[in-house]
């Protein structure tokens, strides 16, 4: 019999298709290990419903288990809508030292399971380089390298990267 926390060890270091330095579980993709009706179940949430890697995601989560003689069923659950505030300090830290800004914390506490509305902001968010670590940078384009990134500059150190936006 497989134990949940053989099956969390074993999907532990999985790591993201399009950020391969941050495992799921930091991400906050991968939800819940479970025994469901028909066995094990892993639970996942996309960080958004068109997320093109989730297909990906799921093959992984399949063959690393497979890998470690472990059955399973992969569940897509979208509700509650997954969030930035999930992902982990460490996974914030990964994505800095890759050169991807993280996001800022949309609401407190963190790890609430429901998702509030942030008030408007007059002005947008101050995003420091991951590169230098300037306050002085400009969002370029509102969309990066995947939907779910914006396209910033560091107008001290001139490099472009990334910005997870908050979700």
């Amino acid at each position: 019999m497989v134990t949940l926390a053989a099956v969390w060890a074993a999907l532990d270091d999985l790591a993201d298709p399009e950020i391969p330095v941050i495992s799921l579980r930091e991400l906050g993709i991968l939800r819940d290990v479970r025994q469901g009706e028909g066995g094990l179940e892993v639970v996942i949430t996309p960080t958004y419903s068109g997320c093109p890697a989730m297909g990906q995601i799921e093959d992984d989560v399949k063959s690393t288990l497979l890998a470690q003689g472990i059955e399973a069923r992969v569940v897509t659950q979208l509700a509650p809508a997954w969030t930035t505030d999930w992902m982990t300090e460490a996974g914030k830290d990964k994505l800095r030292a890759y050169g991807i800004a993280p996001p800022h914390r949309t609401c407190e506490p963190a790890g609430v399971g429901v998702v509030r509305f942030m008030p408007r902001r007059s002005a947008p968010p101050v995003v420091a380089c991951p590169h230098c670590g300037s306050s002085h940078t400009t969002e370029a384009s509102h969309f990066g390298s995947t939907a779910c990134k914006a396209l910033y500059k560091c107008l001290d150190c001139q490099e472009p990267f990334d910005y997870f936006k908050p979700y």
